[in-house]
């Protein structure tokens, strides 16, 4: 059996999926959309916020909760209580997330770095479309040694791993119509 933080079902964002959250992520998103709706000053949105908590943690049957019908919920709560110019500016907006680059660079193999890269532009794309603003990379060391197809770090492993922060940080800045913070494990 699996134990979820606070009794809270895991988040599926894209193809990934967060256990480990604070909803802060979710007041922010209310806030956006009632500034969206010139609502500058919404005292509820914290008691929104508060209200989601208590139903993730005890009323939501479900093990997983894709963001998207998070959102809905939301929206149709905010109609409920009379904002809906508020519901109707509500973008969906994912907690943190957490990424192991492992995966990706398992899949695309031994030497295959541009299928690396490629497959990781598009995660991020992904995730970015799904509502990430913020994403952790793990396991960079450990991918690019799979990537190099090395058992024992090396002046190969050096160059690459400079290669994927260079290409992490491009991603960063790319210029999108959501804002995005990649940030790499130290």
């Amino acid at each position: 059996m699996i134990a979820f933080i606070n009794q809270r079902p895991a988040i599926q964002i894209g193809p990934y999926q967060v256990l480990d959250y604070d909803t802060a992520w979710l007041e922010d998103a209310i806030m956006r959309a009632a500034k969206a709706a010139d609502h500058e000053n919404f005292p509820m949105a914290q008691e929104i916020r508060y209200g989601v908590e208590l139903y993730l943690e005890s009323k939501c049957s479900l093990r997983l909760l894709q963001l998207e019908d998070l959102f809905e919920r939301v929206r149709k709560m905010l109609v409920k209580i009379g904002c809906a110019p508020i519901a109707d500016k509500l973008q969906p907006l994912a907690p943190p997330v957490t990424v192991s680059l492992v995966n990706t660079a398992t899949s695309a193999g031994n030497g295959f770095e541009l299928a690396f890269f490629e497959t990781l532009r598009n995660e991020i794309a992904e995730l970015r479309e799904a509502g990430a603003e913020k994403v952790h990379f793990t396991g960079l060391r450990e991918s690019t040694q799979i990537l190099r197809g090395e058992s024992k770090w090396s002046k190969h492993c050096d160059a690459l791993l400079e290669e994927i922060r260079v290409f992490l940080a491009a991603c960063d800045r790319e210029d999108f119509s959501r804002a995005l913070s990649l940030s790499v494990e130290a």
